[in-house]
């Protein structure tokens, strides 16, 4: 394993900082401001291909590996965009992949080049009011009916449905009492976000406002047989395949929200003079930014590791998980340490750190929380006896 870029990995480097000469601090904190979705930073990325950067190339993709994609996605969130910028193109690198994998060619040929090409949207309807992370708990049901499904339930923080136009929904298919395992039972669509038959009310919240959060109230969804995805039943083991991306992508997210309050920080302090001298000179300014640097270096090793696990086809999930935790953490540590640096003017907008903070904060709690992630390494890497 390499420490150094590839010649692709510095092509995409390059790309993102041509990406995000065009949109600069005062964009962000616009789109933050007024709620906006960044629509112009999608349309930039989709136009260049980079929607596709994981998907097959016979459906336009680019078929790099999720060391390419995490290092896409930091590299987006550490040039300014934070996670606004990161969440609004997040679920097209990640989501889409059950169907890569587990979908029929039919499925694939008419789903994934309208993703790619950035002419469809999509979210991801997976997590529910009553039931959190406890998947198996699902109460959103499928009833099956000629050619097709009625689909009734709802749905929590689901990202981007005020303007999807299709969603990966995952829900029940046969009685939980009736199952084996309570993740038995649970089956996956990809259908059109029907808004007759779909209610969304958007969720006002900390952090991230340029990309919407929303419940969602699915009433009478038909659904055609041709929307669900692999066998019936299957649907939990099918999104198995997305979470540890996933898990790799956050932790990228959360390393250049990391680095680019740090970048601030340092700036702010080596400018501010306060008793005749800078005040990046006092130890006790540098020393906390040095160990912000020490934990996003660690984060950054994590990360690729864990990537590497992943695209050499080993087992990846304590890696993915750890790099989730341990980034997350790093993220948040040095952004609190910016606005702390920056003073009375970290609380102000102007300096965007306080913005990159309530950002942040996303990584530590979702998609999993950090309790969760250490539950996985007890018992899946360390051995230890499941303790809930």
């Amino acid at each position: 394993m390499s420490f150094s870029y590839n010649e692709t990995q510095l092509s995409i480097i390059e790309s993102v900082q041509n990406i995000m000469k065009n949109f600069d601090d005062d964009y962000w904190l616009n789109c933050d401001r007024e709620s906006k979705f960044p629509h112009e930073f999608y349309e930039e990325v989709s136009n260049g291909g980079w929607l596709g950067i994981c998907m097959p190339e016979e459906y336009g993709g680019s078929a790099l590996g999720i060391r390419e994609a995490s290092i896409f996605m930091q590299k987006i969130s550490e040039t300014g965009g934070g996670m606004a910028a990161a969440s609004s193109i997040h679920i097209n690198i990640f989501g889409p992949h059950p169907i890569v994998v587990h979908g029929n060619n039919e499925q694939k040929a008419k789903w994934l080049p309208p993703l790619i090409t950035g002419k469809e949207k999509t979210c991801f309807g997976v997590t529910e009011p009553d039931s959190g992370l406890d998947t198996g708990k699902l109460k959103t049901t499928a009833k099956k009916i000629n050619n097709g499904y009625i689909i009734n339930g709802q749905k929590i923080w689901t990202s981007t449905a005020q303007i999807a136009d299709k969603i990966l929904l995952l829900v029940r298919t046969t009685p939980v009492e009736e199952c084996i395992k309570n993740t038995d039972g649970l089956t996956l669509f990809y259908t059109k976000f029907d808004r007759n038959k779909i209610e969304v009310q958007e969720i006002s919240k900390m952090g991230r406002a340029a990309v919407d959060s929303n419940q969602i109230f699915i009433d009478n969804l038909e659904v055609e047989d041709f929307d669900r995805i692999g066998e019936e039943g299957k649907g939990f083991r099918y999104l198995l395949d997305s979470l540890n991306p996933e898990r790799i992508l956050i932790a990228a997210e959360a390393l250049g929200i990391g680095k680019s309050a740090l970048a601030r920080a340092v700036k702010y302090a080596g400018e501010r003079v306060v008793f005749g001298r800078p005040i990046g000179k006092n130890q006790s300014i540098q020393h906390p930014l040095a160990e912000n640097w020490i934990e996003l270096e660690a984060a950054e090793l994590l990360i690729a590791k864990a990537a590497y696990q992943y695209d050499t086809g080993e087992n990846c999930g304590g890696m993915a998980n750890a790099a989730k935790f341990f980034a997350a953490e790093a993220g948040f540590k040095a952004a609190t340490q910016a606005l702390i640096t920056l003073g009375g003017m970290g609380y102000a907008k102007e300096y965007h750190v306080e913005r990159l903070l309530r950002e942040s904060l996303i990584p530590k709690l979702a998609p999993v929380s950090a309790q969760m992630v250490l539950n996985y390494i007890s018992e899946r890497v360390l051995g230890l006896p499941k303790s809930y």
